[in-house]
């Protein structure tokens, strides 16, 4: 073995008969053009890696996060708080709706205003948990409890194993405080010195009330189970009758006298079970073996399979498990009374009757002010308690919240002067919309990034802004009811077909044509006028009223996306995508 460190990676040949312990037999096979293939090549990443990269931390620019101050909604937010600071006192928050369009600062603030609440909270060691439910995806009352359960059926056993390690480490405070006094013991009997003061082991030494000590009794207070009460027989000097009766026990319990005497006498305040509401180690082992029972008797609840009912009950016996205040949050609230009606509010709403230990409060998120006309007027009067109105910004407000995060999200000299007040000015278009503003910017960064520029500039933004709004479309036409993509697969053939004049009884006749050929149901042609004005509210399409004299009045009808990308979007649901010639259907038009 040659004592110098030089690589083998690129030798010539390699000799088999060298000592570097090498000793199969290669034949004199020539590696040179094989190894040399392995040499670092220009990868299919590395050119776009070469640029130097826009981006400083793109995550503050995206909805899911949660900025650490929120410009223009210090008036919401000072309103929530002061409904939310009666959690802190340990008492039951007001139920709070918050209403407002779409990118208008709701989520953001409530979810703001909760990381200091739980923050506060554990500041001044006050039990309080927040929980976030997006009632977008789990739209169902089942969904929602099931979550919900889970949530706090983990936080139950996280706080139960923090309760059990704690106690254990008084057991192991014990065993040391008895390994020490034992070897003061001996020590006294060969110096004829008198150790009768803690004469009875750790097992037979009450609580104290002393504040200094280093154990908390708050570390050992018992859970709603009820199996340990706190305040032990024996605890405030008084022994168990049958400790005292039976002679024997003297070993290992202190008397009255004794008793008392170690807790008015000076070591009493450095035993391990002077502060907590334990006499013996018999009742931390008793203890603890409680909480264990209660952590294995939560049972997780499956997403689907169980009675609504059932999963109510798991909710709520893991919710009173502990005292708390706890604070849940449905964000698009209104979704969940879309799908499941008022059952689930009307459940929460009316738990803190029942519950013992905990007390639950509400904050429902909605984009729609008149969702609250269809609830159950006793859910409506509680849940509704307190209003919270979020206005649209405008533009100067946005371009104030843009400037914020961009300070975080870019490097420097990354953005041209003109890219955050055009921004600005395309969200405020749409209804104030301050996240539809930070995907522009989001956006225009990444279109930047890959065009490998240096700089953003206005035009991309322009870029970004037909982008997004094509992902828009997509998005919108893709989550179409079948009914409502034949309508507008109609509109698309005539105009497809040079019909720049389209009235809804032409739409009409090639829906019905439509609806043969993958025999759907018809609808009427007034219901399908409905659904040409349902489009036009999505705007997809462009229906405006006319005139027709004694013909009466119709809709000319025009698309307002574009055609190819629609269609293509359309063609991709397998029952339309069976349609093989639509020219017939074109043609119909001019049959009657």
């Amino acid at each position: 073995m040659s004592d110098d460190n030089t690589e083998r990676t690129a030798p010539d040949k390699v000799d088999v008969g060298s000592t570097d312990g090498f000793s199969t037999d290669l034949g004199g096979t020539d590696f040179g053009d094989d190894l040399g293939e392995d040499e670092p090549k220009q990868g299919l990443f590395d050119d776009l890696l070469s640029g130097e990269p826009i981006f400083e931390n793109k995550e503050v620019l995206r909805p899911s996060y949660t900025p650490h101050e929120l410009p223009h909604r210090s008036d919401q937010i000072n309103k929530m708080a002061t409904i939310l600071v009666a959690a802190l006192r340990g008492e039951t928050p007001s139920n709070i709706l918050i209403y407002g369009k779409t990118g208008t600062g709701k989520t953001a603030s409530a979810k703001f205003v909760s990381k200091e609440l739980e923050s506060t909270s554990q500041k001044y060691s006050v039990p309080c948990d927040v929980e976030y439910i997006n009632c977008e995806v789990t739209d169902t009352q089942y969904r929602v409890l099931a979550q919900l359960a889970n949530k706090f059926i983990e936080k139950n056993k996280d706080r139960i194993d923090d309760r059990i390690d704690s106690l254990r480490d008084l057991l192991e405070e014990l065993d040391d405080y008895d390994a020490e006094r034992d070897a003061g013991v001996e020590t006294n009997r060969s110096g004829g010195d008198d150790a009768d003061l803690f004469d009875s082991s750790s097992e037979g030494l009450g609580g104290s009330d002393d504040p200094n000590t280093s154990i908390s009794s708050g570390e050992f207070e018992t859970s709603s189970s009820g199996d340990s009460t706190g305040e032990t027989e024996g605890s405030t000097g008084d022994p168990p009758a049958d400790r005292s009766a039976d002679p024997a026990d003297e070993a290992a319990f202190a008397t009255d006298e004794t008793l008392e005497d170690a807790r008015g006498g000076d070591g009493a305040a450095d035993h391990p079970l002077a502060s907590t509401p334990f006499d013996s180690r018999v009742e931390v082992e008793e203890r603890i073996d409680s909480l264990q029972e209660d952590r294995d008797s939560f049972e997780e609840v499956p997403m689907t399979g169980w009675p609504t009912d059932r999963v109510y009950n798991v909710f709520f016996d893991a919710v009173d498990y502990d005292e708390r205040v706890v604070v849940i949050m449905l964000d698009e609230i209104d979704k969940l009374v879309e799908k499941s009606g008022d059952d689930t509010l009307y459940n929460l709403s009316r738990m803190n009757s029942e519950l013992e230990n905990s007390r639950v409060s509400i904050i429902g998120i909605s984009n729609d002010l008149k969702f609250t006309d269809f609830l159950d007027p006793r859910v409506k009067s509680s849940l509704g308690e307190e209003e919270i109105v979020f206005p649209p910004y405008d533009a100067n407000q946005l371009r104030d919240i843009l400037e914020h995060r961009s300070e975080v999200a870019f490097k420097g000299g990354a953005l041209s002067e003109d890219v955050i007040p055009l921004c600005a000015a395309f969200a405020a278009q749409e209804h104030g919309d301050a996240r539809r503003a930070l995907d522009l910017l989001r956006t225009a960064g990444e279109l930047a990034e890959r065009s490998q520029a240096e700089t953003i500039v206005e035009e991309h933004v322009r870029q970004a802004q037909d982008k997004i709004e094509l992902d828009r479309v997509v998005e919108v036409v893709r989550t179409l009811p079948t009914q409502s993509k034949l309508v507008l697969f109609a509109i698309i053939l005539l105009e497809k077909n040079g019909v720049h004049s389209i009235n809804t009884g032409e739409v009409f006749n090639i829906y019905k044509r439509l609806c043969e050929e993958i025999d759907a149901d018809v609808l009427t042609q007034r219901r399908v006028t409905d659904l040409i004005s349902e489009l036009d509210m999505l705007g997809i399409v462009n229906a405006v009223v006319v005139s027709k004299g004694r013909y009466g009045r119709t809709k000319e009808i025009s698309l307002s996306v574009p055609l190819e990308e629609t269609e293509a979007v359309l063609l991709s649901d397998s029952r339309l995508s069976d349609i093989d010639d639509v020219q017939p259907f074109v043609q119909a038009r001019f049959e009657n």
